[in-house]
């Protein structure tokens, strides 16, 4: 447990010195984090945690992830962290209780969207206060008694529990909007390419490494997986020494574009230019639109399927005439 514990630690530590991660090195943390706080003690997790609590480059799913531990362990998370979108801090609230909605509202920074979600579970009201102990429930109850057993005040019980009915309804109903919500923003790009080829994020660390280390041939052979092509088209596409044909492939197939200017600016050298401050890739890139060159690749995949298919059934037919 102790070398865990030392394991845990110093992957965090490592992850703190990165000024300005990487997509990879985020991905890579993402990966790691999980195991590593599972099998760490209790005393590690909450020294992580207060660790990464500073960040404001910790992924979002490891964000949501340690949002959602016991309250012991993730309270200085949840007061803090800037990595925390509004999204995940109403989805922590309204799923793990009263003492992580008193954790978030200690905030310095409560978004109007946060705000109304707290006071909707009708919490924000009580948050700043602890619960009244047993004894002291039970004396205002005493207290109360003859009064509640007065027949006058029987519909005022059922209206106090009609209300709480309602309020939970109200509180499940909004859950899952704001859970819909979130599947819908985070499935948005996706099912705007519904039907296009989209890079996947193997291919794309694997682009951006080939083009960084000046690969070109491992890229094109890279490219034309991507594209389910032959290695024609990728060869071809490449050959646009301007760089135009890759940018459109690159934001068509759904690229990000940081890595997209890189692999640009790596094969073209032209490219690292600036014009009135921005880079010529850059210029490039804005030019594009992503709906066209997606249809622009399709487009360019069929006709390398055709151009293919005649050339795959063309060989065999050749083959006797040069037996003959």
């Amino acid at each position: 447990m102790r070398r865990k514990d030392v394991v845990l630690m110093a992957t965090v530590s490592s992850f703190e010195d990165l000024e300005h991660p990487s997509k990879p090195e985020l991905r890579q943390f993402a990966e790691l984090f999980s195991p590593l706080f599972d099998a760490s003690s209790p005393e590690a997790r909450r020294q992580a945690v207060a660790a990464l609590a500073r960040s404001r480059h910790v992924p979002s799913a490891v964000a949501f992830f340690i949002g959602c531990q016991p309250i012991a362990i993730s309270a200085a998370f949840l007061s803090q962290s800037p990595s925390l979108s509004d999204e995940a801090l109403i989805t922590i609230a309204r799923t793990q209780g009263a003492d992580h909605a008193r954790a978030i509202v200690r905030r310095d920074q409560l978004s109007p969207a946060v705000i109304d979600a707290l006071v909707g579970l009708r919490q924000s009201r009580d948050l700043s206060r602890p619960p009244r102990p047993v004894a002291e429930e039970a004396g205002v109850a005493e207290a109360s008694s003859d009064a509640l057993a007065m027949p006058q005040n029987a519909p005022d019980l059922t209206e106090q529990a009609r209300f709480h009915s309602d309020a939970r309804l109200s509180r499940e109903e909004a859950l899952r909007n704001t859970i819909k919500q979130m599947a819908q923003s985070q499935s948005a790009h996706t099912a705007e390419r519904l039907g296009l080829r989209t890079v996947t994020p193997v291919q794309e660390a694997l682009l951006t490494r080939f083009a960084r280390a000046r690969e070109a041939d491992a890229f094109a052979t890279t490219l034309s997986d991507t594209l389910s092509a032959s290695r024609w088209l990728s060869e071809r596409i490449m050959l646009d020494i301007s760089g135009h044909q890759l940018a459109t492939t690159l934001k068509g197939i759904g690229m990000e574009q940081t890595d997209s200017l890189a692999i640009l600016e790596q094969l073209y050298g032209h490219l690292r230019e600036k014009v009135g401050g921005v880079t010529r890739s850059a210029i490039l890139w804005d030019q594009l639109d992503e709906n066209e060159c997606g249809r622009r690749v399709e487009a360019w995949r069929r006709a390398d399927r055709y151009t293919y298919a005649d050339q795959t059934a063309a060989t065999p037919a050749a083959r006797p005439a040069r037996s003959a």
